[in-house]
């Protein structure tokens, strides 16, 4: 879009059937210190349980949009993330219903964009244990903090956050208008490796931010994440992880030898060089595998690789999103 109001922020909320969560999200845009934003709320709910919400809160800023038809979880999350831009706004944020904001999150985010030129900052989550329960509580931990350290990220480097673990957390990115990659999806999968696809997506650099303004839920046992898939959770669990395993292949056959080289000690991640071990034997890679685990584990990494190349099957759509990325 030519056009745009310039620190406008479009935040945009997929909900469903949690209207007290969705309060609170809500409420920690109103208590943003920058009041420049707007926001689209979208209710997969059939019977619409954000709307009364929406209204009890009586902002203006705040729009309501009822799914007709209903998109599930991956569909409704994916679609915040379109490049369109209806507000016209500079800046654009998910906030799923059951994390929120702390309220320096848009003008420290609007400021570490323009200071580093970057279009796409990746912001830490502090994590909410046993959320949406009598024993929630905000602890300490941040998402991010046993993958990154802080600074910028060219993207081929960002791209190798997924063999050290997920990569982007949905409600971690901020962008501009003027971001380049394609964060939309758009290829049907689960919400979970969207956010692995998404990693991929980017092509442009990426301050990563350590500093947690936002809160991650942790809320397993309630998702409805993936509600719509007619699977079981081993069958479901095979199948992410055979997607996973294509993607940090591919990565690693993209990267550079020398970027390959440095990769089990880059001090850029601050994954343990086991865990980086970890995701790379079961992606079947073995270059450098057996100088940081003994022949032993490599030999069961390998395994546990092959049984997932076996048993898993790939999202339908995976050579589409993967040729749609080239």
């Amino acid at each position: 879009m030519s056009q745009y109001q310039p620190d406008l922020v479009h935040f945009r909320t997929p909900t469903y059937k949690r209207p007290e969560a969705l309060r609170r999200a809500l409420e920690s845009m109103i208590a943003q210190s920058s009041p420049h934003w707007v926001c689209d709320v979208y209710d997969d709910d059939p019977a619409e349980a954000g709307r009364a919400v929406v209204e009890a809160l009586g902002d203006k800023r705040i729009h309501y949009t009822a799914n007709k038809p209903q998109l599930f979880a991956s569909r409704n999350i994916d679609h915040c993330f379109t490049a369109e831009n209806p507000h016209g706004a500079e800046f654009f944020c998910v906030v799923e219903d059951d994390n929120f904001l702390m309220p320096s999150f848009c003008a420290d985010n609007i400021a570490l964009s323009r200071r580093e030129g970057v279009e796409i900052v990746l912001r830490n989550q502090v994590i909410e244990y046993s959320s949406g329960t009598s024993s929630a509580r905000v602890g300490t931990v941040g998402v991010l903090d046993d993958l990154f350290t802080e600074g910028r990220f060219a993207a081929d480097e960002f791209r190798l956050a997924l063999l050290a673990g997920i990569g982007v957390s949905n409600g971690g990115l901020f962008w501009s208008v003027r971001t380049r990659s394609p964060l939309e999806i758009q290829y049907s999968c689960t919400a979970t490796l969207q956010e692995y696809l998404r990693t991929y997506s980017i092509t442009e650099p990426v301050y990563v931010a350590m500093e947690p303004l936002a809160v991650w839920a942790e809320n397993a046992e309630q998702t409805t994440r993936n509600a719509e898939l007619n699977a079981g959770y081993l069958r479901r669990e095979l199948d992410l992880k055979r997607s996973v395993q294509a993607l940090r292949r591919m990565v690693w056959d993209q990267t550079s030898p020398e970027q390959r080289a440095a990769f089990m000690t880059n001090p850029r991640f601050a994954a343990p060089a086991g865990v980086r071990a970890t995701h790379v034997g079961k992606a079947l890679i073995s270059e450098q595998l057996t100088r940081h685990v003994s022949h032993f584990d490599a030999l069961r990494l390998r395994a546990r690789g092959l049984m997932i190349r076996v048993l898993g099957r790939l999202t339908p759509e995976f050579d589409q999103f993967v040729a749609s990325r080239q």
